[in-house]
């Protein structure tokens, strides 16, 4: 198994970071500019800036905030959230992102994915899907914050998504945002099968057993959390030495 990446995410609305429970109840946690060094100083492989509330206002991601978080940070980036064009892509790398999260304009325009990744190359293109469970057992992908269902299935939408050019996925689960009860596994060994591309959890990390079981059991990629790092109950420096006391390669 190739090195599992460590990623913080963090969530925004204006100049603030935040977080809820399962797309609900949110709260303010910090600045942007304060976290984003804190995590590069602390040892994360990269962090994924999402601005929560642009798809659902219809406009573009605001780069000003996120420009001024990273301009002193040594660790990759990525921005999701309103980007739904080539020039928002630009934008987004030329502010020095080294990928792009698309969700909802990539299910409104799936040839999106297409387009962006023949330009850019698909290791910049990243497909994150937001899933909820159904009564069927099975997920389907919602859109606008959880509040959408598009009635796509989880897993045919990821292998659709793969098949356009998209390089990596982001699976986040609605059901375990912010609950700190571990990630859905079975989601994730389900897309994992599915796809021969890097996957990472999101979505239900609380306690370090939750991302080791996640890791060694769906065999993911990479490992996305919020509250818990936000809110120090989990440190990534001590996530990383026990991950590695585990047998799981990552860098220290």
């Amino acid at each position: 198994m190739s090195q599992v990446r460590v990623i913080p995410c963090l969530d925004m609305i204006e100049n603030r970071v935040v977080k809820g429970k399962k797309f609900h109840n949110i709260a303010d946690v910090n600045s942007p500019e304060f976290l984003a060094q804190y995590y590069s100083e602390a040892g994360a492989d990269e962090i994924v800036f999402y601005d929560i509330n642009a798809s659902v206002e219809r406009r573009k991601t605001n780069l000003q905030y996120i420009r001024k978080a990273t301009a002193n940070i040594k660790i990759p980036f990525s921005i999701g959230g309103g980007i739904s064009s080539i020039e928002d892509i630009e934008n987004c790398l030329s502010i020095g992102a080294q990928k792009i999260s698309i969700n909802s304009p990539a299910i409104k325009n799936p040839e999106f994915i297409r387009e962006a990744a023949s330009i850019f190359g698909s290791k910049a293109i990243v497909l994150a899907i937001d899933a909820k469970r159904n009564i069927q057992g099975s997920w389907n992908v919602y859109l606008k914050g959880g509040k959408e269902d598009t009635g796509l299935d989880a897993i045919e939408w990821v292998k659709r998504g793969a098949e356009l050019g998209a390089g990596e996925i982001v699976v986040n689960s609605i059901d375990g945002d912010g609950m700190k009860s571990g990630y859905d596994i079975e989601l994730l060994k389900k897309i994992k099968d599915s796809v021969n591309l890097p996957i990472i959890a999101s979505g239900g990390a609380g306690k370090l057993e939750d991302f080791y079981n996640a890791i060694v059991s769906a065999k993911i990629d990479g490992v996305l959390a919020a509250s818990v790092f936000h809110y120090g109950e989990i440190k990534i420096g001590d996530l990383k030495r026990y991950l590695k006391e585990k047998g799981i390669s990552v860098n220290i």
